[in-house]
């Protein structure tokens, strides 16, 4: 496939609450577009394209077509051709996406992806009703009080079914992910203070929200963006020698894979029944991004950004990802293997659990945190090695996944 560079990028501190601020969802928009533009070492002209990726904007803002803010926040991009995508909590992969068919076809040098999320402006309840909008309604998730953990409760207790699975390999997955969200200043959750006991099973301590659920398991509902600048391999060519820089030195996405499945969780899994691994259609993904990165397994790379909306889809994503065998993941929780400092670290940055997951910024921090990896630029999260680092976003009950594979030099 034709090259596709990460120029460079931004995001937004995960702990802001901005309608506390006082702040719309145009100022956070407009802010990490700033910050993206000048990361990357360009001017806000050269940018030819423009693609966002957000969910609900018009339940939590009441605000739609966002694509109209680039122009609206620089003259340069008053005219350029924008649009938004929607794919639950892979809406930013579906941005970068599109915005790397535009570039392989030849139609554009540089590209601007910005994903955003605004949703702290609502109680608990409200958020999670508005988020559940991803389930099928009226179908699904009719008899609880929160949809998702409702659902992710479902995943865990098919993993029991088939292949029996252990509250406490959840937990440290959990504990693993808020560790690393200490070393990250963007991280929602980096000065947050945790009791001893939290991380078990305490009702107290650690309450359940639905079923095998409880409060330390959960991603967090987070405002934020995060917004990268992509380029050709002839503007990316031409921005190295301006900077002074090796073109192999430049992160580009050496491999992308994209699958979808029915938007009925029971459905999926009804697809799969005798199937060790509950949803087949992610191994694909995973396979086709190897494949086109020209990798064999995905230990070939040097750890990944996954989705870790709750700790059971991490703990799906590392057998499902091929690190372990189908049901084995609590083997790599055991080993440390998913540990900063493991053979295959997981979530450096924090993942959705400790950085915070606005919705349809995520697949695009993903990116972000990936590209700063192998270019040496994450700063007190930092891998020791990273020269190829993978991305794993779905929406809805794995309804869509994305991965990409992000690297330097050959």
């Amino acid at each position: 496939m034709s090259q596709v560079y990460l120029l460079g990028g931004a995001q937004t501190d995960f702990s802001r609450n901005w309608a506390r601020e006082g702040l719309e969802i145009y100022d956070m928009f407009s802010e990490v577009l700033g910050d993206a533009i000048a990361d990357a070492g360009i001017e806000p002209g050269q940018i030819e394209v423009g693609h966002v990726g957000n969910f609900v904007a018009e339940l939590f803002a009441r605000q739609g077509l966002l694509n109209g803010f680039f122009g609206q926040a620089y003259p340069e991009l008053a005219s350029i051709p924008t649009s938004r995508h929607e794919a639950a909590c892979a809406s930013g992969s579906i941005a970068m996406l599109s915005a790397m068919r535009d570039i392989e076809a030849g139609h554009y040098d540089v590209a601007c992806v910005l994903g955003l999320e605004y949703m702290r402006n609502v109680d608990g309840r409200t958020g999670a009703e508005y988020l559940g909008s991803a389930a099928w309604q009226g179908h699904e998730a009719t008899d609880c009080n929160y949809p998702w953990p409702h659902l992710f409760d479902r995943i865990t207790r098919e993993y029991q079914q088939r292949h029996g699975i252990d509250s406490e390999h959840l937990a440290r997955i959990a504990e693993i992910n808020f560790g690393n969200a200490r070393a990250n200043p963007n991280a929602q959750t980096r000065d947050w203070k945790f009791p001893p006991g939290c991380f078990s099973q305490d009702d107290e301590l650690n309450p359940v929200i639905e079923g095998r659920v409880r409060k330390m398991d959960c991603g967090q509902i987070t405002d934020g963006g995060a917004c990268v600048i992509l380029a050709s391999e002839k503007a990316a060519r031409e921005h190295a020698a301006r900077q002074g820089l090796a073109l192999a030195d430049i992160p580009r996405i050496k491999g992308w894979g994209h699958r979808s499945a029915p938007i009925l969780l029971e459905r999926k899994l009804q697809l799969s029944a005798g199937q060790p691994l509950l949803f087949p259609h992610i191994r694909a993904m995973m396979e086709d991004a190897l494949r086109r990165g020209g990798f064999q397994q995905v230990t070939d790379l040097d750890g990944l950004e996954t989705h870790d909306c709750f700790s059971v889809t991490e703990y799906m994503a590392i057998d499902h990802s091929g690190l372990t065998a189908p049901g084995e993941s609590w083997k790599a929780v055991t080993e440390g293997r998913i540990t900063r400092d493991g053979d295959f670290p997981i979530n450096p940055s924090g993942g959705l659990i400790g950085l915070g997951h606005p919705v349809g910024a995520t697949g695009v921090r993903m990116a972000l945190d990936c590209a700063r990896q192998v270019s040496g630029r994450a700063g007190g999260y930092q891998l020791p090695r990273a020269e190829n680092m993978a991305t794993f976003n779905l929406g809805g009950s794995a309804t869509t996944c994305v991965s990409l594979i992000v690297g330097v030099g050959a």
